[in-house]
């Protein structure tokens, strides 16, 4: 929370959802993976005058997801890893680099009128897509 109050100083309206989950069968979750069951969730505003019933963390999960596909480090369950912390930054960079400039979004390009749209475009940032070799050429 302390990365909220640091970016936007106490001028946002903001909530925190919280999702409760049962315990896992323990026997049953000896024999194989399974991810628990959301028995329910707790809202609590944070600041400001947020909507609760708007609040969600589909984006965040979605987030996640999106970086499990794209980096092997963060896939579950897998014995890929990064040695040095210093390498897991550049990864996340590279990762975030190309999600935001090289590869377009479907509903942005769609809302620009079938332009591929890139959120760095849609941000005013950039002006087209970039190419992975734009991005090879920033690296030192």
């Amino acid at each position: 929370m302390n990365a909220v109050e640091n970016t936007f100083h106490g001028d946002i309206d903001y909530a925190m959802l919280h999702k409760i989950y049962e315990s896992p069968d323990t026997e049953f979750n000896e024999r194989r993976y399974s991810p628990a069951v959301c028995t329910g969730i707790n809202i609590q505003k944070i600041n400001g005058n947020p909507d609760l019933s708007k609040a969600s963390t589909s984006y965040v999960e979605r987030q996640n997801l999106t970086m499990r596909m794209g980096m092997r480090r963060y896939t579950r369950l897998t014995n890929a890893f990064s040695k040095k912390v210093e390498n897991l930054a550049h990864a996340v960079s590279l990762h975030y680099m190309a999600y935001n400039f090289a590869r377009p979004h479907g509903t942005l390009t769609k809302a620009n009128n079938g332009r591929k749209t890139t959120p760095g475009m849609a941000a005013g940032i950039s002006n087209r897509v970039w190419t992975y070799r734009d991005i090879a050429a920033l690296l030192d």
